[in-house]
């Protein structure tokens, strides 16, 4: 429960800065940003803490040893000897991955077959690749790191988004996109195609203070230094906030709209949201104070698509421009021609990272 662990929370590469700040917002120690995430320093605790309260990281991953191997012979000693125990049950299954890159321990395969043996025979945990638990082998210039990934499914799986529109916008890329453009849950936020609500439903949780994490299990429950009393002790410290802003979503699409009124409802975050049918040439700002609009459109992945979108980006540009002064604009796409056709004022710095696989920037705007 005491050990001082390196925790390193994963993210989609060119997202590193947003889930830095994160962490440091939520008082993690020794946080630094690496390639495709963000390492933290904490014991047990802590560990539980980044699954139950991170809202942009991917998955939460803890160091557990490393060591020099140039033959799978030392690999097989060396695991042995690796003290399992200290972590993982011999009565919880696991499974384990391994990848290597510039080593004389090549081939993967055998490599993990000596790990499963070592694991099975001096701990006596049965090796299942279906097992929750996870153990990643990474062995890099014959260096061997052991690392045991402790959230299980992606942390984007809040537990409560059944229901998923085409290409739907990961809950964790939403939560650093919103970071990113400057959301930080004093005011309202719209999204004109909200598809399954994910912007909408992550801003109105991080105005009421929802842990991401309230709903859901995670891997480390099953460990060894895993302690229920603490850990339900801990869920207890974080408490729901009252707020009175109210977040908007709007799509053409009937189902789109019911499918995120229901996922909104499991959030817990009803109250706060309100999803209507309308088309983007109708979209006319809320009562009340200014705020973030914040879309994920259609985007091309063929040559041809631009011209066939050109005339919604154009649609949608001109409809903020009348209806929307004094709100700021964050924009999804993969295109810089789509997002010109918008005709707004974005920033030249963009963030880029990937989503579904596609290269995509976020543009977004000052006040318009």
């Amino acid at each position: 429960m005491t050990a001082d662990l390196e925790i390193f929370l994963s993210t989609v590469p060119g997202l590193e800065n947003a889930l830095l700040a994160e962490a440091l917002e939520k008082n993690f120690t020794d946080a630094e940003k690496t390639k495709g995430g963000v390492t933290v320093r904490g014991n047990w605790p802590e560990v539980w803490r980044a699954n139950l309260m991170m809202r942009g990281a991917s998955k939460v991953l803890v160091r557990l040893g490393s060591f020099k191997v140039q033959h799978l012979a030392k690999l097989d000693k060396q695991a042995r000897k690796f003290p399992w125990g200290d972590t993982l049950r011999p009565d919880v299954p696991v499974r384990v991955e391994v990848s290597t890159k510039k080593s004389r321990i090549y081939h993967s395969k055998a490599a993990a077959e000596r790990l499963e043996t070592a694991i099975r025979e001096e701990l006596g945990a049965e090796i299942s690749a279906d097992a929750d638990l996870c153990i990643k082998i990474r062995i890099v210039n014959d260096i061997c790191t052991i690392s045991l990934d402790t959230s299980g499914e992606g942390l984007h799986k809040r537990g409560h988004k059944e229901a998923v529109n085409k290409a739907p916008m990961r809950e964790n890329l939403a939560a650093l996109l919103l970071r990113e453009c400057g959301y930080e849950g004093t005011e309202p936020v719209v999204d004109p195609m909200c598809g399954s609500g994910t912007f909408v439903i992550e801003a109105a949780e991080i105005a009421a203070s929802l842990t991401p994490g309230r709903t859901r299990n995670f891997a480390f429950e099953k460990l060894a230094s895993f302690n229920q009393e603490a850990w339900e002790a801990l869920k207890a410290q974080n408490k729901a906030e009252e707020t009175n802003m109210q977040f908007y979503g709007f799509d053409r699409d009937s189902g789109a709209v019911k499918m995120s009124a229901a996922n909104a409802k499991r959030a817990g975050v009803e109250s706060l949201t309100i999803f209507t049918k309308q088309a983007i040439s109708e979209l006319t700002p809320p009562d009340g104070p200014k705020g973030l609009v914040i879309i994920n459109p259609p985007y091309g992945a063929r040559i041809g698509d631009v011209k066939k979108l050109q005339p919604l980006y154009e649609t949608l540009g001109k409809t903020l421009k009348a209806g929307f002064r004094g709100w700021r604009i964050g924009l999804v796409t993969n295109n810089d021609d789509l997002a010109k056709a918008c005709g707004l004022p974005f920033r030249k710095k963009k963030t880029a990272f990937s989503h579904g696989g596609i290269p995509v920037k976020l543009y977004s705007t000052l006040r318009i």
